[in-house]
C-alpha cells in the first residue's frame, strides 16, 4: 500500500537551501519560517570571510535532516532587507522563526560555532505548526481518512524525523491500510525505549499480527467439543487477535479468565491486556474490556 509515494521523511537539498531576494524574501523567508525556522546568509561575491563561512552553513543545515532550511542573499543584488536589518558588514547571519528574527551574528565563525547555532535555530521549530498538523493527522485517522492523515505526519517527520508520534502514526496509517511490513518498517524508525501512546499501540498491534496461528480449524474442532479447552481458545483468540479481531478475541479471553484467571501463568490476562493497547486506552474495547475484566477479577 502507497499512502504517501514512499516519501522518505528528509527533505531534499534543494527544498532546503536556496538563493533568495527581495523579491522573494517575505515568501522565503517570513511566511517559511512560521513552519521551519529560516537561517538568512547575506554575503556578496568579493566577500572572502562570506565564501569561508557559506560552506560550513549548507553543511550544518542538511544536517539538521530538514528541522532547519537556508536562504542565501546576495547584498549587492539584493539590499533592501539587508538595509531594514541594519547590516554595516558581511557575512551577517540571522535566523527567523515564526516570520520575525530571533538570533544572528556577524562575521566568520568556526564550523563547531557555526554547528551550534544551526543545532539550536533547528530547535526552535514553531510547535504549534506540528501541533497542528499532529492534531489534523489523528482526526483524519478517527474519521477514517488514511491518506489524509499520512500526508500530515510526512509534513511532520519532514521537519522533525525523530517525532515520535509522526512516526507511530505514519506506522499506523501503514497498519490501518493493511501493510503490516511497511508498519513494522516506520515503527523501527523510533528507538527501541521511545514511548508514545501511539507507537505502543502500534508495537501492540504488530506483536499480535505476529503471534497468531494461520490455521485454526483443529481448535474450532477442539473447542466445539469441549468449551471448558482453554488452549484451543486461547489459540483461536490470538488468530482472531492476528487479524484486528480485537473484541471476539477478548470475548474469549474473558471467557478463560472468568473460568481460570491464572490459567497458564496467565496468558489470557496477559494477551487481553495487549490488545487492549493495540485498541488504545480510550477505544471502546478497552473500555469495555476492562470493565468485563475487572467484574471477573472482583466478583
Amino acid at each position: 500500500m502507497s499512502l504517501i509515494g514512499e516519501t522518505q521523511p528528509q527533505a531534499a537539498a534543494g527544498d532546503l537551501i536556496k538563493d533568495g531576494t527581495d523579491a522573494s524574501f517575505v515568501a522565503d523567508v517570513i511566511e517559511a519560517s512560521k513552519e521551519t525556522p529560516v537561517i538568512v546568509d547575506f554575503w556578496a561575491t568579493w566577500c572572502g570571510p562570506c565564501r569561508q563561512l557559506g560552506p560550513s552553513i549548507e553543511k550544518n543545515v542538511l544536517a539538521a535532516k530538514g528541522k532547519v532550511k537556508l536562504v542565501k542573499i546576495d547584498i549587492d543584488a539584493n539590499p533592501q532587507f539587508a538595509g531594514q536589518l541594519r547590516v554595516q558588514s558581511i557575512p551577517a547571519v540571522f535566523a527567523f522563526v515564526g516570520g520575525r528574527p530571533v538570533d544572528g551574528f556577524m562575521g566568520a565563525l568556526p564550523d563547531s560555532q557555526v554547528k551550534q547555532f544551526v543545532d539550536r535555530i533547528a530547535g526552535q521549530a514553531p510547535a504549534n505548526a506540528v501541533d497542528e498538523l499532529l492534531a489534523m493527522a489523528k482526526e483524519s485517522l478517527e474519521v477514517g481518512d488514511v491518506g489524509g492523515a499520512a500526508q500530515a505526519y510526512a509534513q511532520v517527520l519532514q521537519a522533525e524525523p525523530d517525532n515520535v508520534k509522526a512516526i507511530g502514526g505514519m506506522a499506523r496509517c501503514y497498519l490501518t491500510g493493511g501493510d503490516a511490513e511497511r508498519a513494522a518498517e516506520i515503527a523501527a524508525m523510533a528507538p527501541d525505549d521511545a514511548k508514545d501512546a501511539d507507537l505502543d499501540s502500534v508495537r501492540a498491534a504488530l506483536a499480535l499480527a505476529e503471534e497468531g496461528p494461520s490455521e485454526t480449524g483443529e481448535f474450532e474442532q477442539r473447542l466445539a467439543k469441549d468449551a471448558n479447552d482453554h488452549e484451543a481458545r486461547y489459540e483461536i483468540a490470538k488468530a482472531l487477535a492476528a487479524r484486528g479481531a480485537w473484541a471476539e478475541a477478548s470475548d474469549h479471553l474473558l471467557t478463560i479468565i472468568a473460568a481460570d484467571r491464572a490459567w497458564n501463568d496467565d496468558a489470557a490476562r496477559k494477551q487481553l491486556l495487549t490488545i487492549f493497547e493495540a485498541a488504545g486506552s480510550g477505544s471502546d474495547i478497552t473500555r469495555a474490556g476492562r470493565r468485563r475484566l475487572s467484574s471477573i477479577l472482583f466478583s
